[in-house]
């Protein structure tokens, strides 16, 4: 029988510790003696950053469990609880799971996926697998695990946020945990799907599975290649969740365009400010062997972003799918569908329970179902055009459903002495689960790779088993559609040798350059990972090749490229692109005076004597950006806005040159329009509107703003709820765990963080908005890095035993 509710919720680590101020104030805190397999040692330094010290990987993961838990228990406890299928219990089936990633599906969805998930046993059989963890994995999943319920024995939650909510108890179970993980997996894959799932059933007169606006699906290639054209591109990628809502940016100088003759790297990964895929900073050490530090997602043990002393390495979002659909066609409405010779088969109808809790507070059993084909979920997506018709209906198979590789994968990494090695170790760990990594090493190595989960879905396998509607999903979206009847044949998915498991690409079919010049990568595809190196080649899954580049992506090289035009990066120019705040977009539409000519026909004067004044920068300073943001995110696209359009050959700076007609004039009349409306002076200054918006946050003011459309490198959104409401723009996504490394000539490291939330997330913490303060102010965290640096900046010591 499964043990109870986990978690618990939290608060400082130690409320006594924050009193301490200094070294000398430092003395150990020794928790009570107790004869167990764990002893770690926490010591916390400036903001609230904990450095772990262990002999074994498991006790290892109880200082990091234990560390997690006193900055981040509510948001802990409420991933494991997601883990446990237990949202609807405790908190109303109606209520929405937001993690700022997903679609938002209700508590009873979630839940309903979550319990089919265990009650095909799907974690637990993957742990005793090939695609399953390590034995040191698990040890640390374990000691992870008893540090978070030695947390909640030993602490009051004080965070208002979920003090006193009844699930939480000292009972977490590995298999919360590995649950949690698994989830964390699906969430470019099936996590987007999670109410087409559990709301999919058979067409009916009145809902026959077809899309609203473009209801007659093809039945033949011509038709498809006709059908594209009239989809909407934008909203069938939303709709996907591949419309790099979910962003960042990394960039890797090698040494011979450093200074120090050495790597250097500026990562900043553009995540929620809120919600399950936060950051918490942390270095793990076992003496003499492991030692790496960065940032982790909440409920990862192990270091996902860092570096140590060889290597720093940073993640952006892959354009790769982690999927393919497959569509089943059937003979009549139902459940019957063809496989190959046309030999009917049942898609398994599965049912579950899940404990609801009911307006009155009782607790009501609620049944559920879902559909499943060998490949995997039955969808019921007609937005996607894969809905459940009377013709066909759509299973997804997921390649990150298919391993649990992943926390051995950032584990392997964190051992690396290059950026080779840094590859090699993510390869034979098999579990990137949905990022490029971008890296640089001691040595002046600098790496850009899209080593991730892919399926093995070549050009050849797309192009032979496309339906017609498969043929639209990769003609607008680059996703192929397969036929279902030879899912286990023809169009099954392949195996490479070198790969970790069978039905995803070995490294040979895999996208990766390492040079000692530059690399970069800001969520386009591969393609373009500096301005003369081109990638090409590689399957049509993985990303597009000679496509358009997003404005951030121009300015993330541009920043390289000018700097280079004077000197060498140092660390300190490299750090310094963090908060220069340009704007490609603004540069480049202001080029010839076209945006001031554009204005100009609106007829507002005095908003275009603002534009025509801005610095052309998203600085907290700049006065008239607001009016810029708001019309880029207006204006017209492709064709209808550039004179000069995209050309492969000069992808960086095409398309250029705006036009001025009518289209794009009303677009900036309806911007003026917008920022007036939302009772918004044209010159107030950026940092006025665009604050802090994330829970407990003061409104401090924050440089930065749109990224793909505007051109920020600094990318800054609003998205869900959030303080600070009476702004302009409350910051909730976006930069988050940003990190500037520099490997040093005379061989040192000298890491530079910030992390633009901060630490804990308690409100009363003190430790809840000083590094955002920081952000605010463009400065840097001078993380301590070596034992001296630790001693330096130390405010407590926390001696932790326990089972």
């Amino acid at each position: 029988m499964r043990r109870a509710p986990v978690l618990a919720v939290a608060a400082l680590l130690l409320a006594p510790l924050v009193a301490a101020t200094s070294p000398a104030d430092a003395g150990p805190v020794r928790a009570a003696a107790d004869p167990s397999p764990y002893h770690a040692t926490i010591q916390i330094t400036d903001h609230g950053i904990p450095h772990i010290t262990a002999d074994d990987w498991g006790s290892l993961g109880y200082g990091s469990g234990y560390a997690v838990a006193d900055s981040s228990i509510c948001n802990l406890a409420d991933t494991l609880l997601t883990a446990r299928g237990e949202r609807s219990k405790y908190l109303g089936p109606n209520g929405r799971y937001a993690d700022m990633v997903t679609p938002a599906a209700t508590n009873l969805e979630v839940d309903a996926f979550v319990t089919d998930l265990h009650n095909r046993h799907v974690v637990e059989d993957l742990l005793a697998s090939p695609a399953g963890p390590s034995e040191r994995a698990k040890q640390m999943v374990d000691g992870y695990v008893a540090g978070i319920n030695r947390w909640i024995e030993d602490n009051a939650v004080t965070d208002p946020a979920c003090a006193g909510a009844p699930w939480i108890t000292p009972t977490a179970t590995s298999l919360d945990l590995w649950y949690g993980v698994y989830m964390a997996n699906l969430i470019a894959s099936s996590g987007q799907f999670i109410s087409a799932i559990v709301g999919a059933d058979p067409a009916t007169l009145d809902d026959p599975g077809l899309p609203v606006d473009l209801p007659n699906l093809p039945t033949n290639n011509t038709q498809a290649r006709s059908f594209a054209t009239k989809v909407n591109r934008d909203k069938l990628l939303r709709a996907l969740g591949h419309d790099s809502a979910f962003g960042s940016n990394a960039t890797a100088i090698g040494g011979d365009d450093s200074s120090t003759g050495r790597g250097l790297l500026l990562g900043n990964p553009h995540f929620p400010w809120a919600g399950r895929y936060r950051f918490t900073q942390q270095q793990l050490t076992i003496p003499g062997q492991y030692d790496v530090a960065g940032a982790s997602l909440i409920g990862s043990p192990v270091v996902n972003i860092g570096w140590n002393k060889d290597v720093a390495w940073s993640h952006t979002v892959s354009t790769a799918y982690r999927f393919t659909p497959y569509e089943y066609f059937t003979p009549g409405p139902g459940t019957t569908y063809l496989s190959a010779n046309g030999v009917r088969k049942q898609a398994e109808h599965r049912f579950v329970d899940v404990q609801a809790r009911q307006p009155d507070g009782s607790i009501a059993t609620v049944h559920e179902d879902l559909y499943r084909t060998p490949q995997g979920y039955v969808i019921d997506a007609p937005s996607m055009f894969m809905g459940w018709t009377a013709a066909s209906f759509w299973a997804i198979r997921d390649a990150n459903a298919e391993h649990l590789r992943t926390i051995d994968t950032f584990l392997n990494m964190g051992e690396a002495t290059d950026v080779r090695d840094l590859l090699r170790r993510q390869d034979a760990g098999g579990g990137m689960p949905w990022v490029n990594t971008t890296a640089a090493d001691s040595s002046g190595n600098a790496l850009y790779a899209d080593h991730s989960v892919v399926p093995n879905v070549t050009n050849a396998l797309a192009t032979r088993c496309m339906t017609p509607v498969g043929l639209v999903l990769k003609l607008v979206a680059g996703l192929p559609g397969l036929n279902g009847a030879l899912a286990d044949g023809a169009c099954k998915w392949g195996t490479d040798p070198d790969a970790q498991r069978p039905g995803i690409f070995g490294d040979q079919h895999l996208p990766d350059v390492v040079t000692r010049t530059w690399v970069m990568n800001a969520n386009d595809s591969f393609w373009t990972p500096n301005n003369k190196i081109r990638l090409e080649g590689y399957p049509d899954i993985i990303g597009c090749e000679k496509c358009v580049r997003t404005m951030r992506t121009r300015m993330v090289q541009q920043y390289v490229v000018d700097r280079l035009k004077q000197g060498k990066e140092t660390p300190a120019t490299l750090r310094g692109h963090e908060y220069e705040n340009r704007v490609r977009a603004g540069e480049i539409m202001r080029a010839g005076g076209k945006l001031d000519q554009v204005c100009a026909q609106t007829g507002e004067t005095q908003a275009c004597a603002v534009l025509k004044a801005w610095d052309g920068h998203s600085d907290a300073s700049s006065v008239g950006y607001q009016i810029f943001e708001a019309f880029v995110t207006r204006a017209p696209t492709g064709t209808g806005l550039w004179s000069v359009p995209f050309q492969p050959r000069d992808p960086l700076n095409t398309p250029r040159t705006m036009k001025t007609g009518p289209k794009v004039v009303a677009a900036m009349k309806a911007a003026i329009n917008a920022v007036r409306n939302a009772g918004v002076a044209f010159d107030a200054t950026w940092g006025s509107l665009q604050v802090a918006g994330d829970r407990g946050a003061p409104a401090y003011p924050l440089g930065g703003g749109d990224g793909d459309l505007a051109g920020n490198a600094n990318a800054l959104a609003s998205r869900l709820a959030s303080t600070n409401t009476d702004r302009y723009k409350p910051v909730t996504y976006g930069s988050s765990h940003i990190q500037a490394i520099s490997f040093l000539a005379d061989g040192s490291v000298l890491p530079r963080t910030i992390l633009t939330y901060s630490q804990y997330e308690d409100p009363t913490s003190p430790w809840s908005s000083d590094q955002t303060q920081l952000y605010s102010q463009e400065q840097w965290v001078d993380f301590p890095w070596t034992p001296t640096q630790v001693q330096q900046q130390l405010v407590r010591t926390i001696d932790l035993q326990g089972s």
